[in-house]
C-alpha cells in the first residue's frame, strides 16, 4: 500500500479522485449522513461515477463503489482498471466487503482510498481482499 497526498499523485489518480469527489455530491444519505463518492476507470480511459444511495429499509442501500461499477457494466464496459472511493473521514475510506467482492468480479486491481482532505492510499485488490471468492 502506498500513502500519499493528492498533489503528489499521478494525473490519472488525480482525475479519478476528483471524479469521485464530484459524484459524492449526488449521494442520497438521509439516514447515515455519510456521503460516499466513487469513480471507476475503464481500460479505454472512460470514467464512470457512483455515490451511495440509502433506503429506509437498510438492506436495499447500495454503496458508491458498486453503483460506479454497475454504471460502467450497464454501459457495456467489462474491462475496469482502477477505482477511487472518497468520503469525509479522518483517514482514507475503505470499501465494505460486498464492494470488494464486486471489484474482484471485474478484476479491478488498482484501488484508491481517499478522503476530502486529499489523503490517499493506493493499494491492490489483493491487499483488500486476499481470499476473494471466484468460480
Amino acid at each position: 500500500m502506498q500513502d500519499l497526498r493528492i498533489e503528489a499523485a499521478s494525473l490519472a489518480v488525480q482525475e479519478l479522485y476528483h471524479a469521485a469527489v464530484a459524484t459524492r455530491e449526488n449521494s442520497y444519505s438521509p439516514y447515515s449522513h455519510f456521503a460516499v463518492g466513487a469513480a471507476v476507470r475503464t481500460a479505454a480511459g472512460k470514467i464512470y461515477g457512483g455515490c451511495n444511495i440509502e433506503n429506509a429499509s437498510y438492506g436495499l442501500c447500495c454503496c458508491g463503489e458498486r453503483n460506479a461499477i454497475f454504471a460502467a457494466v450497464g454501459a457495456g464496459e467489462r474491462q475496469l482498471t482502477a477505482l477511487c472511493v472518497v468520503a469525509d473521514t479522518s483517514a482514507p475510506v475503505s470499501p465494505c466487503g460486498a464492494c470488494r467482492q464486486v471489484m474482484s468480479e471485474f478484476n479491478i486491481n488498482e484501488i484508491i482510498l481517499g478522503n476530502l482532505k486529499g489523503d490517499l492510499k493506493i493499494c491492490t485488490l489483493a491487499d483488500l481482499l486476499p481470499y476473494g471468492f471466484a468460480l
